[in-house]
């Protein structure tokens, strides 16, 4: 009944209908994830992925914040809290002294002093 039951979840039964099943053919593709998460081939935790793809999303929050351009000010400190409420951070405060931008170690947004001319 076992045998039954992973025979109808998987396809593994059409390939061996058709005598073109390979080892490699069944074992899903192991996308590499944001963290470098991945599988070996031979690993348990794989078999969720049987007759289902898995699913990672392209759009690593990383990529999405260095997308976002530095925040100008002409200030020497600035302080960032994430947006505010209860889908930010603690509120940390950026010394800007030094020149280029400079992020938040929360959220990543970046903070850049505009030099002035005189």
């Amino acid at each position: 009944m076992a045998l039954r039951s992973l025979v109808l979840r998987t396809n593994f039964h059409k390939c061996m209908v058709a005598n073109y099943c390979t080892p490699l053919s069944w074992i899903p593709k192991d996308e590499k994830t944001h963290t470098g998460q991945t599988f070996a081939p031979d690993d348990y935790r794989l078999v969720r992925f049987i007759d289902k793809k898995k699913l990672v999303n392209p759009n690593w929050g990383i990529k999405l914040i260095a997308e976002v351009p530095p925040t100008k000010t002409t200030s020497r400190v600035v302080w960032c809290d994430g947006g505010g409420g209860p889908t930010g951070h603690p509120k940390v405060y950026i010394n800007l002294d030094k020149p280029g931008a400079h992020s938040c170690n929360y959220c990543g947004l970046r903070f850049e002093k505009e030099t002035s001319e005189h």
